[in-house]
């Protein structure tokens, strides 16, 4: 019988506790490739990964916090944070928000998410528990940009990235050059163009869609990486931004040019070896943060909304887990005495049958009996488990648990953790 009783936990590092170096050595080659790692890993039944420029940061589901967390540090470091099962989901709902990012508010880590649950089902990944806290942390990120202003100004790392190139260059008299033409790129290129860049030119391993970009946008020139050296010639500001397992920008590359270069490249486009060359200027994700000061300063108001908004949705999805967590222990219950019941009545209708003393009508009368029997006997205790998992005592639905279902393991429910799976009618209200 599946219980649904897995619990959450999770692990992270990103921009506000580890630094770019320390994300790359975190990450995967992808997001569903780190799902499937974690799935391999003994006693996971759930898992989910998120993998941005200045994030990674993974979810699995297990029968207890300490098996989560062994899976876990099979792929995060000594720098990760670690949160349990309440945190994990609190936490997943706010970066959905906004609320983690690098820019507060941005726009594209809504899509970020929704993108890292689609490869976590395609890696096997999304069971039930997961299904509930994904979907509910795309819900609370729709909302937050739909009801409040916390996405108004900088929206993404690429908007910021301009914003930076703006305060040191005349960007109206300046020639940019956007080093990959993904999402991120993308928003850097929409973005050189709402500046008024003087030239824009967008470069892409493949040219076709370098091209589209541009047609996107209404400007530009697109052309291949293997122009790229002459391309970096007439440029005075670069955004990279490729996603490149390897450095794209090298000393050779950038050898007989000038121009202020800001990579947001994950692992990082510019060779570290660049910043040793007098003519170019290098920024990074780490700098961008004195450039998202102005707008966290504007978006606070919109913050604290959506703030109070994640907390009451998280309030709901726990209650929908804590009822979940009662009903899997009540059909625990029931389906111990309707064994139970089966067994007794039929060896007493057997045992009637052989003497020839019942009719049809006095069979469903013992069968009616025994069904009442059952209902009686429970309603005391359904009642007693729908008021423990309120009260959040777990220690009473995992004695229920194990005395009812002989298969589920002893002590595989923590008091600190919520339940899984919420029954059908538990679904989310708007405020």
């Amino acid at each position: 019988m599946n219980t649904n009783v897995g619990i959450v936990s999770g692990a992270r590092v990103a921009h506000d506790t580890a630094d770019i170096e320390v994300i790359e050595a975190a990450a995967a080659p992808d997001g569903e490739t780190l799902v499937r790692r974690l799935c391999e890993r003994e006693g996971v039944e759930e898992a989910y990964a998120l993998q941005t420029c200045h994030r990674v940061e993974a979810y699995v589901v297990a029968a207890d916090a300490e098996t989560g967390r062994a899976a876990l540090d099979t792929q995060f470091g000594e720098s990760a944070v670690h949160t349990d099962h309440d945190e994990s989901l609190r936490h997943l709902l706010r970066v959905a928000a906004g609320l983690e990012s690098l820019v507060l508010g941005e726009d594209q880590v809504l899509g970020q998410v929704r993108s890292a649950y689609e490869a976590a089902r395609r890696a096997g990944g999304i069971g039930p528990v997961l299904e509930d806290a994904v979907t509910k942390a795309i819900h609370v990120g729709e909302r937050a940009r739909t009801e409040t202003a916390i996405n108004e100004g900088i929206v993404s790392l690429g908007s910021a990235a301009v914003e930076l190139a703006e305060r040191e260059l005349e960007l109206d008299e300046s020639s940019a050059l956007v080093v990959g033409a993904g999402e991120m790129g993308t928003l850097a290129a929409r973005a050189f163009t709402d500046a008024g860049v003087s030239e824009l030119t967008i470069a892409n391993r493949t040219l076709e869609r370098a091209e589209r970009v541009v047609t996107d946008i209404g400007t530009g020139e697109a052309v291949g990486l293997d122009s790229l050296s002459e391309s970096f010639v007439d440029a005075d500001v670069v955004v990279a931004a490729t996603g490149s397992e390897e450095p794209t920008l090298d000393e050779s590359t950038l050898a007989d040019g000038e121009a202020l270069i800001v990579d947001l490249g994950q692992p990082r486009d510019v060779s570290p070896a660049v910043e040793e060359m007098g003519d170019v200027s290098t920024y990074d994700i780490d700098d961008l943060e004195t450039v998202t000061e102005s707008t966290h300063e504007r978006r606070r108001v919109a913050a604290d909304r959506v703030a109070a908004m994640v907390d009451r949705e998280f309030d709901r999805l726990a209650e929908q887990f804590k009822r979940a967590r009662a009903d899997s222990a009540i059909a625990a219950m029931y389906e111990s005495a309707e064994r139970a019941k089966d067994r007794e009545l039929q060896e007493a209708l057997d045992k009637l049958d052989a003497r020839g003393e019942l009719n049809d009508e006095q069979r469903e009368a013992v069968a009616s009996l025994a069904d009442a029997l059952v209902s009686q006997l429970l309603a005391a205790p359904t009642k007693s488990l729908r008021e423990a998992a309120a009260e959040d005592d777990w220690e009473t639905i995992a004695t229920a648990l194990t005395l009812f279902n002989p298969d589920f393991p002893d002590g595989a429910v923590e008091p600190d953790a919520a339940p899984t799976r919420p029954p059908a009618e538990a679904t989310s209200e708007e405020d």
